[in-house]
């Protein structure tokens, strides 16, 4: 019978806590990219995310992701409302249940907000609750168990995702860009750009997520041993060659390196490390930030030629890091670092590209497609788009009646009234 080992319980407890940092993180580093005027509506996306999935994952969430097998598509609801959920050891590992449950509750609470960013700065907010409220419920909690319970049936045909390459970026990545393509791009775009308000406020919520990626893919261990160690050393090194590969790019196109450059870089690398972590060489996770710093440049450089509006580059980084890096696992993987996992072609096996391929293929179709189906149900329902009059103003005096930034002591410290007229961006804005 396993026993609850105190080391193990101590590394996933800060390992929670460091993914939690992340949401803090993603807000900060959205908000910094968007325009004054919807700074606040922009952090909300992240903050509700956390409230709401924190709920749904404790009523049904976990249940249906980590509840006994039915069929290897799904969970039952045994664990609903965490009943049978203590502080006895999660199956397979030597830390309580209950531990695990919420530090996978945060994984479910961040992807949700990743989609966030392609929608920013005109989406309903009640049309955005109701989505992630049923996204987590239909897209994430089942994928998470295709790839992560016992009996998933990816997971039984050999398919592998250490810390959610798979499970967080290619479904949120992929969602996020069918819902930049239904709702359509912002006023003016792409004949105006929108330049982010405050680069300082992304690159404090990038080093933040940074930060709290060690956790994100560390945690995954789910003990502190050598599979932790080898997924925190191949997380630093993705990060720093995307950052440095996505600058040199940079330099030679524009001939300036910037910091907004450096910073998507490295969240590229980190999202392509992420399903590769526990299972590949450190010389290996170079390789993996080297390219990943190479194409999601190249996916965000094309989706001007594409002509959709992913504000925040959610696909280009999450989607196709997530993507590359569930591939180049299939390449890369070796059992010599960790026994639990599989070899890839490099050392001489197909079976695990095969794999990752059918995951690759599975999630972004279905993900895509109930994505598409829950956009329409909830425009018909609630409403997905912002009036165009409350776009122009901001949302967060329409969404929210407040100000991000309050000018003057008139409204220091206070929300605002219904009525109150406040120059934002060098525009007069007044409550609609």
């Amino acid at each position: 019978m396993q026993t609850i080992d105190s080391g193990n319980t101590a590394w996933l407890l800060v390992s929670t806590a460091l993914v939690l940092v992340m949401m803090p993180g993603l807000a900060l580093f959205y908000g910094g990219l968007v325009r004054t005027k919807n700074v606040i509506s922009t952090f909300m996306h992240t903050l509700l995310a956390l409230g709401v999935i924190s709920i749904q994952w404790v009523v049904i969430g976990y249940s249906l992701a980590f509840g006994p097998d039915v069929g290897g598509v799904v969970g039952n609801l045994q664990h609903a409302f965490l009943m049978g959920v203590g502080i006895e050891p999660h199956p397979g590992t030597r830390v309580p249940e209950l531990l695990f449950m919420v530090y996978q509750m945060m994984f479910a609470a961040i992807t949700p907000a990743l989609i966030s960013g392609a929608f920013a700065e005109r989406i309903s907010f009640r049309g955005y609750a109701a989505f992630i409220l049923l996204w987590s419920t239909l897209v994430y909690d089942p994928i998470a168990h295709w790839l992560w319970a016992p009996g998933g049936w990816l997971a039984q045909r050999g398919a592998l995702d250490f810390a959610g390459g798979v499970v967080v970026h290619i479904s949120s990545g992929i969602s996020a860009l069918v819902f930049a393509l239904v709702l359509g791009a912002r006023l003016g775009y792409p004949r105006e750009k929108p330049v982010p308000h405050n680069l300082t406020m992304t690159l404090l919520g990038a080093a933040l997520l940074w930060f709290g990626w060690f956790g994100f893919n560390g945690g995954s261990a789910l003990g502190a041993n050598g599979t932790a160690v080898v997924a925190l050393v191949n997380s630093q090194l993705a990060a720093a060659a995307g950052a440095l590969t996505w600058m040199i790019v940079d330099l030679k196109r524009w001939k300036k390196g910037s910091s907004l450059g450096f910073a998507s870089g490295f969240v590229a690398g980190l999202a392509t490390v992420t399903p590769a972590a526990g299972y590949i060489a450190p010389t290996s996770a170079l390789v993996l930030g080297v390219a990943a710093g190479l194409l999601c440049y190249s996916a965000v450089v094309m989706k001007d030629r594409f002509g959709y509006d992913d504000s925040l580059d959610v696909f280009g980084i999450h989607g196709v890091g997530g993507i590359l890096g569930t591939l180049m696992l299939g390449v890369f993987a070796q059992k010599l670092w960790n026994p639990d996992g599989a070899d890839g072609l490099i050392a001489g096996s197909t079976s695990l590209m095969k794999g990752q391929l059918l995951a690759v293929g599975v999630t972004v179709l279905y993900s895509g497609l109930v994505t598409l189906g829950l956009l329409k149900l909830v425009d018909a329902w609630l409403g997905l788009r912002v009036h165009p009059d409350q776009e122009r103003e901001g949302l967060d005096v329409n969404l929210h009646g407040e100000a991000g930034y309050a000018i003057g002591d008139a409204f220091a410290g206070h929300a605002l009234p219904q009525t109150a007229k406040v120059p934002i961006s060098g525009l007069t804005v007044e409550e609609a």
